[in-house]
This record gives structure tokens, C-alpha cells and sequence, in this order.
């Protein structure tokens, strides 16, 4: 993905939603977009120290996590408490729900979207049963293609 389109793409989206990205959560996408792994909320804090010789504290790192969720910029993946940058940035269609497929040997993750109708269907299917969802993100946990041919 090229990075600086998405981050264009970024400042323009929280314009259009009321919000701002300030320099600092600027440079947190930036570390995300630019890494392919994702990344702990302490290893954002390493990253951005490294890079910017500006220590950080990892409780201003989640809360410019959570500003940068809230935008869709961001997606947090709960299964391993780590983050990484939307795939989707600078798309313009609308997106569809997010599935991630994470390998559990080279910790790689794909994100791709789940049919609506799938959606759907979950959802009648969790009402049915007098449950209320929080997220509909779903992570699936397996091998990658790569580490299936090793």
C-alpha cells in the first residue's frame, strides 16, 4: 500500500468525520502502514521512539489507537491484543465487515471482507438467541499459505 496516499486519504476521512489527526497519531498509522506485522501497543511505543528519538508512553500509544479505530483507520485484533493498519484505507467503496485470517506460525494477517449476506445470516442468527454482538469482526486463526508449503 502506499503509504502516503493512505495517510492522504486518512486526514481527509477524519476531516469528514469531525476529527483530526494530529501529528503524533499521524505517525502512529504511519508505523502501522509501514510495518506488516501487526503490533502491541508497546511495540508501538518502541517503533515510535526509535524512529522519532521521542519517548512515548504505551497509554497515549492506546489512546491514539482508539482514536485511529474509531476512524476505521485502525483495526485491533483481540484474539492477540495487536493492531494494524486498515487494508481498506484508500478504497472507496464502502467496506464490507472484516474477517482476518492470522497464521499462527508466521503471525502474518490477511484482512478480507465477509460476504453481507454471511453477515446477515449471523446476525438473525445471534438475535434468534436473545445475544447481543459487540463486533462482528471475525479472526480465524490457521497457517498461510507459505508456512503450509514449508
Amino acid at each position: 500500500m502506499d503509504t502516503q496516499k493512505a495517510i492522504n486519504q486518512a486526514e481527509r476521512s477524519c476531516i469528514e468525520h469531525g476529527g483530526k489527526l494530529t501529528p503524533k497519531r499521524k505517525f502512529v498509522l504511519e508505523l502501522l502502514l509501514e510495518n506488516n506485522q501487526p503490533q502491541s501497543a508497546y511495540e508501538i511505543a518502541d517503533l515510535y521512539q526509535r524512529k522519532s528519538g521521542e519517548k512515548i508512553p504505551a497509554m497515549s500509544i492506546y489512546r491514539m489507537l482508539e482514536f485511529l479505530i474509531e476512524q476505521g483507520l485502525v483495526h485491533k485484533l483481540a484474539s492477540t491484543n495487536k493492531f494494524l493498519a486498515c487494508s481498506h484505507i484508500t478504497c472507496s467503496h464502502k467496506h464490507e465487515t472484516p474477517q482476518f485470517l492470522i497464521c499462527d506460525n508466521c503471525q502474518s494477517v490477511s484482512e478480507v471482507g465477509v460476504d453481507t449476506r454471511l453477515v446477515e445470516a449471523l446476525e438473525k442468527s445471534i438475535k434468534q438467541n436473545h445475544f447481543q454482538l459487540n463486533s462482528p469482526q471475525l479472526e480465524l486463526h490457521g497457517l498461510c499459505k507459505d508456512c503450509q508449503n514449508k
